[in-house]
């Protein structure tokens, strides 16, 4: 028998001062959670559920049993865990407020943009409007992991990213590769990459998190249930999708973590479309605020993606701006640090005003006697 503690936070108020102090900052970031639900999992079905606040999650965490006291009180340690800045080459990123990596694929099959990018010339061209845009972070992929295509083979991957890698790099740009395969990722990081981005959570490739642990760069370890094989989409059947991503994603953090990579240089992602239905991509993106109690930054990558279309009269993959940026908004509501996006302006405006509401609301004391 095993048993899990997860608390998720399912109430959240524009400041401290709405609640008369009695809620925490979530992650470090802009978004204070003032209730809780503490769910016990015995054998993976939910057996208990208390609802907790600041003053009372004491109290209901002594309700659970010894063998999970530990673990819940680590993620509550987590879920106010302050995450530094990360240092990508020159520049730095801050995690207390929402950042947008611009997705720059240079692939000819990719699902949203395959062909609009390939060459360098083509490539930098994007690269840089997207940094003039707002962009923190440049992320290069050369491989589709769209359904339904084949693994790409090492070599070519390598020959499509590293030309792009080199011209970001040289703008003075924080660039990411979004890779599964070792030999792409040292190539990458030779060619001055900043950031591994892995889609398999270091599960495809065997060498990949020694590849990580040694080079000491951040990584995105993201969900996917068929990661250790060639089709990532395979094997997509959940009893509960929220508890069984949240698991998945702590085993995949304790493999990197016994591999040598430090634990501020992971970030998690729930992997938004990878071998999910649109129930499962809805119920993840709404529970997002719970993977915070893992400890680690979090990403969301649902620009343009199916379940956009599946909820709009089925929009064609370039008619989905609406739809990826109120996905980015619910990331934002989330705590999530990194919004992987196509449209860079439009989500780095829509983050821009999402920030000043935050900053209004935490300066507002108006209906507070003097």
């Amino acid at each position: 028998m095993t048993q899990h503690a997860t608390i998720r936070p399912i109430a959240f108020v524009p400041g401290p001062q709405s609640e008369h102090g009695n809620a925490i900052r979530l992650a470090g970031g802009m978004l204070y959670a003032s209730r809780f639900a503490v769910v016990l999992r015995r054998d993976g079905a939910v057996v208990e559920r208390w609802l907790a606040s600041p003053d009372t999650i004491a109290e209901v965490l002594g309700k659970l049993p010894d063998d999970c006291g530990a673990e819940a009180e680590a993620q509550w340690a987590n879920l106010t865990l302050a995450h530094p800045p990360l240092t990508l080459g020159a520049r730095t990123i801050r995690l207390d407020q929402p950042q947008v990596m611009g997705i720059l694929n240079v692939t000819p099959d990719s699902f949203s943009d395959g062909g609009a990018h390939d060459s360098p010339d083509a490539a930098r061209t994007h690269a840089a409007a997207m940094v003039e845009a707002g962009a923190a972070v440049i992320d290069v992929g050369g491989e589709s992991t769209r359904p339904g295509t084949k693994a790409l083979w090492e070599g070519d991957e390598i020959a499509r990213v590293v030309p792009v890698i080199e011209v970001c790099a040289a703008m003075g740009a924080a660039v990411s590769i979004d890779t599964r395969k070792a030999a792409v990722m040292e190539a990458a990081l030779e060619a001055g990459a900043h950031l591994v981005n892995d889609v398999s959570g270091l599960a495809h490739d065997p060498r990949s998190a020694e590849v990580v642990a040694r080079a000491g760069v951040p990584v995105v370890l993201m969900h996917a249930p068929g990661a250790a094989g060639d089709d990532l989409h395979e094997g997509g059947d959940y009893e509960n999708v929220v508890f069984e991503v949240f698991d998945a994603l702590r085993d995949r953090r304790d493999a990197a973590l016994a591999a040598g990579i430090a634990a501020g240089n992971i970030l998690l992602d729930p992997g938004i479309g990878f071998g999910k239905t649109l129930a499962h991509n809805l119920a993840l993106i709404n529970a997002l605020p719970l993977f915070h109690a893992l400890g680690h930054p979090l990403m969301l990558g649902a620009s343009r993606k199916r379940m956009i279309g599946a909820l709009s009269n089925e929009a064609e993959v370039g008619a989905r701006l609406g739809g990826s940026v109120a996905l980015a908004m619910k990331g934002m509501d989330a705590g999530v640090q990194l919004l992987r996006v196509h449209d860079v302006p439009e989500t780095v405006q829509a983050r821009n005003v999402w920030r000043g509401l935050r900053d209004a609301a935490l300066t507002d004391f108006s209906d507070l006697p003097g």
